[in-house]
């Protein structure tokens, strides 16, 4: 299992820019966006507070099936792993000052939420090790990934040695003893709290990712990055007493009612069902058009084909929106009528389907800059007041960061210059989390400040 780079996490990597309108030297501008001074502390959220799955309990064993006995290459799992007994977690040195206090957090989640018995320990021997590196040595051996799980060893050295053989195979396992979790070093304090919550989740239950999930890390469009109410609830049945390793698809298919309905009674009321499977040319669609490796063309192209498929999947759930909101990605700096159609289509769809949901946010970040950057100040206003708290539920600190920043310049668009003052500063605290370095903070910025035409 791995978190991928590139522009699959749609975490906030807009083409601000393209839509900035010429300005010529005669007209009176601001002065440009800069940081000047030092920075403020960085902010850090606390206990994450996520809402119960509202579908069925049936529905909810259908998506456990799918997520635990298959891999996301489409592999079969014949029968479940997981760990017996009380599980430990090591952190190797050399880790990012934030991890520590991120990795409490999540551990208290899981032991409360999921009533998984997980604790640290600072000595050898851990089920789950957590090794750091900078991601140029990461990715000199697993090129695509942002971070990485893989049984069977504690530490990266084990893991070269292990590479040649079946030992790194999870389809193989009968129980997990030994996992080691590798995340890189030289990035931001929110991508290493995303890979904790992607890789340890992984590292304990589900293998698999499925992207008809709209409130779920398992889901490879990486919309959700903290633990959500319905991982946690998965994460509990996971370890249920009335499972156990080496049970096949049939016997937990068998166990699971009464498992579900006694851990989340509500479920037995909830509407939903099962949703559909996702064919494999829609997935490889969507991995050409958001995958390394390829041109601008060649992405439009295959964005248009996910889309295609989308389409005569006669799908009308996030699927749909997620390939509305590649395609906008895409032709950002190419072709802005199209991107601002497509992002309205995911727009739509998504408030429909994932209601004032995390996917809304980001889509609204985009359209916000489209509305600023076309003197629609109200406009941009509006739509980051919407968006800032499901970003602020999800924890999304770079999505937060990048909205305050919109807000902001609108707001000294309309002369309310001081509240302006006190929003920026507000977005600089959350981009010290959201994106890492002050210079990337200070990109962002310089980035959003040239989308207003008062500059």
């Amino acid at each position: 299992m791995s978190r991928t780079l590139t522009l699959l996490a749609p975490a906030v990597a807009l083409v601000l820019a393209a839509c900035t309108p010429s300005v010529g030297t005669d007209v009176p501008a601001r002065a440009s966006a800069q940081l000047t001074g030092t920075l403020p502390a960085m902010n850090t959220f606390g206990a994450a507070r996520v809402a119960a799955p509202a579908r069925s309990n049936t529905s909810i064993a259908a998506d456990f099936l799918d997520l635990s006995f298959q891999m996301e290459s489409g592999r079969a799992i014949d029968r479940i792993s997981r760990f017996e007994g009380p599980i430990t977690v090591a952190v190797a040195s050399g880790a990012p000052a934030s991890l520590n206090a991120d990795l409490d957090q999540l551990l208290a989640r899981l032991r409360n939420e999921a009533d998984i018995d997980i604790t640290r320990t600072g000595s050898g021997g851990a089920s789950i090790t957590i090794e750091t590196m900078p991601r140029a040595r990461m990715q000199r051996v697993v090129p695509q990934a942002a971070c990485f799980v893989v049984p069977r060893v504690s530490s990266w050295a084990e893991f070269r040695r292990a590479r040649a053989g079946r030992a790194l195979d999870w389809t193989t396992l009968e129980t997990r003893e030994q996992v080691a979790v590798f995340i890189p070093s030289d990035v931001s304090p929110q991508e290493v709290r995303d890979c904790l919550h992607e890789e340890i989740a992984q590292a304990l239950g589900p293998l698999n990712d499925l992207y008809r999930l709209s409130d779920s890390v398992f889901n490879d469009d990486n919309f959700n990055a903290v633990l959500t109410g319905f991982d946690m609830l998965v994460l509990r049945a996971y370890y249920d007493d009335g499972l156990q390793s080496g049970m096949t698809r049939a016997q937990v298919a068998s166990a699971l009612p009464g498992i579900l309905s006694r851990i989340n009674p509500r479920g037995g009321v909830a509407n939903g069902g099962r949703g559909s499977e996702t064919p494999r040319t829609w997935i490889t669609a969507i991995e050409a058009a958001l995958g390394p490796g390829a041109g601008d063309e060649a992405r439009i192209t295959a964005a248009e084909r996910a889309l295609r498929i989308a389409r005569q999947q006669q799908w009308t759930d996030t699927r749909l929106a997620f390939s509305y909101f590649a395609l906008g990605r895409l032709t950002l700096s190419r072709d802005v009528e199209t991107s601002i159609e497509a992002f309205q289509s995911a727009s739509t769809i998504f408030e429909r389907t994932a209601p004032g949901g995390i996917q809304s946010a980001h889509v609204d970040m985009q359209l916000a800059a489209f509305a600023l950057s076309a003197g629609r100040t109200t406009e941009a206003l509006r739509l980051t007041e919407r968006a800032l708290p499901a970003a602020t539920r999800a924890q999304n600190a770079s999505l937060m960061s990048t909205l305050l920043m919109i807000r902001a310049e609108a707001l000294d668009d309309v002369g309310r210059a001081s509240e302006a003052r006190s929003v920026r500063l507000d977005s600089l605290a959350w981009g010290r989390y959201g994106f890492g370095s002050n210079a990337a903070v200070g990109a962002r910025l310089t980035e959003v400040a040239a989308l207003s035409p008062g500059r």
